[in-house]
């Protein structure tokens, strides 16, 4: 045995259950659930029925798994596809009228595939794609692993207090849902920060004094968890990979503003992302581990230009057919106009999806082998991906994780495990003091902090210094008026800490959006705070407030049971 390959899909998205629906809103949750969570369900199932153990280590954020259980979600989603079916049907009569006979074949394409996401949703899963993950965790087919509550980016958080309860309210979550504690941790973004003396890196913070800090890992050692993951710049140096870039023109905007002042890290070989190492200041009694992304292989999924997902074969993402916004076009070339892309043909793309995994697994077993020659540890290679990257970006990528872990399961020389078992089997030798950084281009923090994005820290700083004060002189009031107001003020900090907000600002892919959600939880949190503070006074609840309260309950519903104490520690 040469080693081992660890498939890691980090699955996330943030709170839309109730906030809208199209263009942004709920139909981010239904496409990706018929796109990437169904099909990777179906993918796992498919394995397990033919004797083959998937083994991967499958993310689920709390704040996904909040509303994929929640029954807004789960009465909507068979409507959406309805919808999808509805609209095939319409288009293969357009087409067929017109004698293009190859899209009509593809509108029922369309319509079969969306049929048959809705049988296995309501009988397969018993609309319960939780349960569903759940279930092939107990078999000891998968491993899942928690996230922060909401995605919040925490090297940039202010207090301590926000970080432990970001990750606290995730491992609460993931137990209320599946059952057992998480023993990893999927950091968001894969940021991390180290132990040191902090300031806010605002210009105009109120608070300028730097104080100590604690590292990331210790919040996450504190929480009972084993492990989490970094980029390869952090543990060796070099120049940070960077995951997003090619798909968002605002991010190649803002790299070029930024590019000519970065200088990567020296590189360090002696280090290898193939063995799993300590983090350096945790102490041994919750001594955190982690996995560091694999450069040679990761970029072989992660590139639309020259990686798999760009093979001209495959279904063209950007390219939708109105109404109903079906795809009918193959990539044809990564660079080429959308007016020049070709139609799509499902009936070429098998043949060449085996192909791909068969190199994926030889460049595996040869990285491996070769690793296998200074180590006398056996290796295993971390292959991070966002889940969505899988059926929703790359329409046959499930496929290829399929006839990927066949492949892997035919060779002796490198077997499929989960990041548990590696640990298990091969605890870390070595002890690393890790810089602070992240996956993003660059590898440091500029996609969630730039000029776009300043005012939204501004407003997160003074929210989580009010949300301590609070929590320090309520959270034992045990007033259960007082506790619920409490809890609703808890959550709505939590959204505003979400890093997608920065994100989809800084990409401009949803800017207006991710502003006015931001706004809107800023608002609900300034107007709770009032609530809390006119309550803890006179101990009665006006109806205004009482309205207010119930609206935000009702939007904002998430983390039924949130520990209010958590933001008073």
């Amino acid at each position: 045995m040469n080693g081992y390959l660890s498939i890691v899909l980090h699955s996330h998205l943030p709170y839309v259950v109730t906030h809208g629906v199209w263009p942004h809103g709920l139909d981010w949750l239904n496409e990706c659930c018929a796109e990437t969570y169904i099909p990777l369900l179906d993918t796992c199932n498919q394995l397990v029925s033919e004797g083959i153990s998937p083994k991967f280590t499958i993310g689920l954020t709390p704040v996904l798994c909040e509303q994929l259980a929640d029954p807004a979600f789960i009465a909507a989603f068979p409507k959406y596809l309805d919808q999808k079916i509805e609209s095939a049907v319409l288009n293969a009569d357009e087409f067929m009228r017109v004698g293009d006979e190859h899209r009509t074949m593809l509108a029922g394409f369309w319509r079969d595939y969306y049929r048959g996401v809705k049988t296995r949703f309501k009988k397969t899963y018993g609309s319960d794609i939780v349960g569903a993950f759940k279930s092939l965790q107990d078999a000891g087919d998968i491993e899942i692993i928690t996230s922060c509550a909401t995605h919040g980016y925490l090297p940039l958080l202010s207090d301590d207090t926000s970080v432990n309860a970001q990750i606290a309210v995730g491992k609460a979550s993931y137990e209320r849902h599946f059952g057992r504690p998480p023993s990893g941790i999927w950091l968001p973004e894969c940021a991390y920060r180290p132990g040191y003396s902090w300031k806010p890196p605002l210009s105009d913070s109120p608070e300028q004094t730097a104080r100590d800090r604690k590292g990331v890992e210790y919040f996450v050692g504190k929480n009972g968890i084993q492990y989490f993951f970094v980029d390869s710049h952090l543990l060796q140096g070099g120049k940070a990979m960077g995951t997003y870039l090619a798909r968002f023109d605002g991010l190649k905007r803002l790299w070029e503003q930024i590019e000519k002042e970065y200088v990567p890290r020296e590189k360090q070989e002696e280090l290898s992302p193939y063995n799993a190492h300590w983090v350096g200041s945790a102490d041994a009694e919750s001594r955190v581990a982690f996995f560091t992304r694999d450069p040679k292989t990761g970029l072989q999924v992660w590139s639309g230009e020259w990686g798999y997902p760009g093979s001209p074969e495959y279904l063209d993402f950007h390219k939708k057919h109105f109404p109903g916004g079906h795809r009918y076009w193959r990539v044809t070339d990564a660079k080429c106009d959308l007016g020049d892309k070709e139609q799509y043909n499902p009936a070429h793309i098998e043949g060449r999806l085996k192909e791909q995994a068969d190199h994926f697994r030889d460049l595996v077993v040869s990285n491996l082998a070769e690793f296998g020659k200074k180590s006398e540890t056996p290796g295993a290679i971390c292959a991070p991906f966002d889940a969505e990257l899988f059926g929703h970006w790359w329409f046959e990528g499930t496929r290829w994780l399929y006839h990927l872990a066949k492949a892997m399961h035919k060779t002796q020389d490198v077997s499929l495990i989960t990041c548990s078992e590696y640990l298990g089997k091969h605890p870390p030798q070595t002890v690393v003091d890790l810089p602070e950084g992240s996956w993003g281009e660059g590898g440091f923090h500029y996609i969630w902090l730039n000029k776009e994005t300043e005012w939204t820290w501004r407003h997160i700083y003074r929210a989580e210094a009010k949300m301590k004060q609070l929590a320090q002189a309520y959270s034992d009031d045990d007033d259960a008026t007082m506790q619920r107001v409490m809890r609703q003020l808890a959550r709505e900090l939590l959204l505003l800490q979400s890093s997608d907000w920065q994100f989809l600002i800084s990409t401009l892919s949803a800017k207006d959006y991710a502003e006015q959600r931001f706004s809107e939880h800023d608002a609900n949190f300034n107007r709770l705070t009032k609530t809390v503070e006119n309550y803890a006074a006179s101990r009665m609840l006006d109806e205004s407030d009482l309205n207010f309260l119930e609206k935000c309950e009702a939007t904002d519903p998430l983390f039924p049971d949130i520990d209010v104490s958590l933001f008073a520690q």
